[in-house]
């Protein structure tokens, strides 16, 4: 070999990692991520970044290795059935779903793998087979489980003692909406507060039935978890306000816009963690395999204005547990 002949040979042999390099780093990984919530809803920003910054933490960085195309709800069932399409129609390699409605919207649109995250009861609505084995192409993190609905009774006892009588606001169309109402039902008798299910269809149909429930005494409130709910939320908590009814929310997006108090999973946190499971499912693991996984982290959050307005003197156990206080 003569040495022009190795010097080339050299040189090839140091080009040829860095076009190798080059040449993987072209091929970009597609994402499509349907959420239940509106474009300007407060808590999107949040709960992307969550995910993003979840997917960095495992080298996937948008715009380098993979693209997010990202699509809002906006608690419509329409609107997320017609989005799931458009989206499928992008031919991603993972679908993320943020949310019940959007989970079935994705889950009738395709065959390809999907995660889910803020879901209730993914065995009940038929989503999978079975937590530990979710089989077929989907898998991620339920919501809650159903005992975490008595507990939100039992805050309200704690923030509100003089309560005996509660109005409990849920989706009686969906799975859930009936199990967490059960949920609540079973502790009432041992707290002694008598319930009454608000079924919640329309905005008319929300103020109309609380306003009847309270021209009583001794009132509070209970909002469940549901696309609707999220959907009315500021007339829900509006109406709350005017009755002056102490109330218990489901998700801390109720306290930041007035609602009393609220306990529930730290969703966002849901977000970062379904980012382990996209990726493994980029680097070849199936959805079937991967169990689904309940809620590691909740949160309290008490809105210590709409307190004082209700002339409620709050518990110091309330406020210990709080772990957020906005006042």
């Amino acid at each position: 070999m003569t040495r022009r002949e190795f010097i080339t040979l050299l040189g090839s042999a140091a080009v040829w990692p860095l076009a190798a390099r080059a040449q993987q780093a072209e091929r970009v990984r597609r994402i499509g991520f349907l959420t239940n919530f509106a474009a300007d809803d407060p808590g999107v920003k949040a709960r992307m970044t969550a995910f993003v910054h979840g997917l960095q933490e495992l080298s996937w960085m948008d715009g380098r290795n993979i693209r997010i195309d990202i699509r809002y709800g906006a608690g419509d069932a329409d609107r997320a059935h017609r989005y799931a399409d458009e989206l499928v129609a992008l031919a991603p390699d993972v679908m993320l779903a943020s949310g019940g409605s959007a989970l079935a919207a994705v889950k009738n649109a395709t065959r390809m793998p999907i995660v889910f995250v803020n879901v209730t009861d993914p065995v009940g609505a038929g989503h999978v087979a079975s937590l530990a084995r979710p089989g077929a192409n989907i898998t991620g993190f339920t919501l809650f489980e159903y005992d975490t609905s008595a507990k939100w009774l039992e805050l309200l006892k704690q923030i509100a003692p003089g309560v005996a009588r509660a109005a409990v606001i849920h989706d009686p169309s969906i799975t859930s909406g009936t199990g967490q109402l059960a949920a609540i039902q079973a502790v009432a008798p041992s707290v002694g507060v008598e319930l009454a299910p608000v079924g919640l269809r329309d905005a008319s149909g929300i103020e109309h039935s609380i306003a009847a429930f309270a021209r009583g005494s001794n009132c509070g409130l209970i909002v469940t978890i549901s696309p609707l709910a999220l959907r009315h939320r500021e007339l829900i908590i509006a109406v709350a306000a005017r009755h002056r009814l102490p109330a218990v929310y489901p998700w801390r997006i109720f306290a930041d816009d007035g609602g009393l108090i609220s306990y529930g999973p730290d969703d966002i946190e849901q977000h970062r963690r379904a980012a382990g499971y996209v990726d493994r499912i980029l680097k070849g693991e199936k959805p079937a395999d991967l169990p689904v996984q309940a809620p590691t982290k909740f949160e309290t959050v008490l809105n210590l204005k709409t307190a004082k307005a209700l002339n409620l003197d709050v518990p110091a156990s309330v406020l210990v547990r709080a772990n957020e206080v906005i006042e």
